[in-house]
């Protein structure tokens, strides 16, 4: 299996991943917890994976140096209009992340990692990377599929042959990842390399809801709530994503 991109999908993904309530909580969760964590002053950011841009676009125009790595000519070149239309700079860099350690030559203090790692043919493989395109001192914002709550979603269907057969991984052309991520094993993986600082969950309770009651729910009173409840000890690890905010050992 290999890494997969999505150089045909670009136009799909912005509607499918951004256009609802999903994108909008996905975006206030992890904004949320990264104006927790960072200083206020300008922070060299990489953003791997970047897609269309919008993190990397928020934390530009929050003063941020920002450059933005995505193997998708399609996806980088929906991330370069956005920030035109913004008028903010960036810097844009076409590669896939076994590439970037070649290409860069100094360290970031901020190294953003959204929904990568579920793509990956071997996600354990990017995390040395990570860790070398970190400054000391640096942070890591890593989000990523949980497979835990897929399990649990699943457990909710009655999809039990499914569980049996542990048939976790979306369809081949589908936006649904390849391969969810267990938390305890990217936890152990972390832990050479990572202290994990901050634990969210993005989307606690929103994709469990009846579709009829997410239809009627204003968009306003779901944010309120997604982030209320997002660092829950009870409630964060059923996010559909977890937000692990991490700082080099």
């Amino acid at each position: 299996m290999s890494d997969r991109h999505f150089d045909e999908l670009a136009t799909r993904f912005a509607e499918k991943i951004y256009g609802g309530a999903k994108g909008a909580i996905r975006l206030a969760v992890l904004q949320a917890d990264l104006a927790d964590a960072l200083p206020d002053h300008p922070l060299r950011v990489l953003d791997v994976g970047a897609g269309l841009g919008h993190m990397a676009l928020w934390l530009a125009q929050r003063g941020h140096l920002v450059t933005l790595a995505e193997p998708a000519a399609p996806m980088l070149e929906g991330a370069r209009a956005r920030f035109a239309a913004a008028g903010q700079p960036a810097t844009f860099i076409q590669a896939p992340w076994q590439d970037l350690l070649g290409q860069l030559n100094q360290p970031y203090d901020l190294v953003v990692c959204h929904a990568v790692l579920e793509w990956l043919a071997e996600p354990h493989a990017i995390l040395p990377v990570l860790r070398q395109l970190c400054a000391p001192g640096g942070w890591l914002s890593l989000a990523f599929y949980n497979k835990d709550a897929l399990i649990y979603r699943n457990l909710l269907k009655g999809h039990f042959r499914k569980l049996r057969k542990a048939e976790f991984a979306g369809q081949k052309h589908s936006l649904t990842p390849q391969r969810p991520l267990d938390p305890r094993e990217l936890a152990a993986q972390l832990a050479t390399h990572w202290q994990v600082e901050s634990h969210s969950g993005v989307r606690v309770f929103h994709d469990y809801m009846p579709q009829e009651f997410q239809a009627k729910a204003e968009l306003i009173d779901l944010l309120e709530m997604e982030l209320a409840y997002r660092r829950h000890p009870s409630f964060a690890g059923l996010g559909r994503y977890l937000h692990w905010i991490c700082r080099p050992r």
